[in-house]
């Protein structure tokens, strides 16, 4: 999970999670890696970036359609993620979805 993420020509989705986590580590790391190569292997996933410091989390999951993204949420391993997010892992968190219209990309 490193580097931009090679996404197609838009029009495409975007998941925004952003989170503020708790002190409690309990297989956090393990669990965000597996969502990682779960989601990866989910149709419509096109690719993922992610950020963390002390505070803040964000991580953007880029999707082919809506219902990809209904898929995902469903995933029954993605949902087990979900509840002990909520139960341990975060003090709060967001989540925002997006349809990407127009994209950019700079290299050196």
């Amino acid at each position: 999970m490193s580097g931009i993420a090679k996404t197609p020509k838009p029009p495409y989705y975007a998941v925004i999670f952003a989170s503020q986590r708790t002190e409690v580590d309990n297989g956090y790391g393990k669990m965000a890696e597996k969502m990682v190569e779960l989601a990866s292997k989910q149709q419509g996933f096109l690719g993922v970036e992610s950020a963390r410091d002390h505070e803040l989390g964000i991580t953007v999951s880029y999707w082919d359609s809506l219902e990809a993204i209904t898929e995902w949420k469903e995933n029954a391993f993605h949902m087990v993620a979900q509840k002990r997010g909520k139960a341990e892992w975060y003090k709060t968190f967001a989540l925002r979805v997006s349809k990407v219209e127009r994209d950019n990309f700079f290299t050196i």
